[in-house]
């Protein structure tokens, strides 16, 4: 390998969670930086069906869904 061509890696680098405020040591090229979601506050890891929207979106799909619900009507068939 080529010496001096790889970036600097920090085996404490800190993570802080933006959702939780958790932090964690991770392996990085960077010494500090931010997560939006960490497995403290994932809903995967979690269980928690907590939404985190963004723009309204979930909630506009789930008005599509009841107006889809209201709105089936059986064709009538020829």
């Amino acid at each position: 390998m080529k010496k001096d061509i790889h970036p600097t890696s920090y085996i404490t680098a800190k993570a802080t969670c933006n959702g939780c405020g958790a932090n964690f040591d991770v392996l990085s090229t960077k010494e500090k930086f931010d997560v939006e979601v960490c497995s403290s506050c994932h809903p995967f890891f979690t269980g928690d069906q907590r939404i985190m929207d963004t723009a309204g979106r979930a909630e506009r799909f789930r008005t599509r869904q009841e107006k889809a619900k209201v709105s089936k009507v059986p064709k009538k068939k020829k």
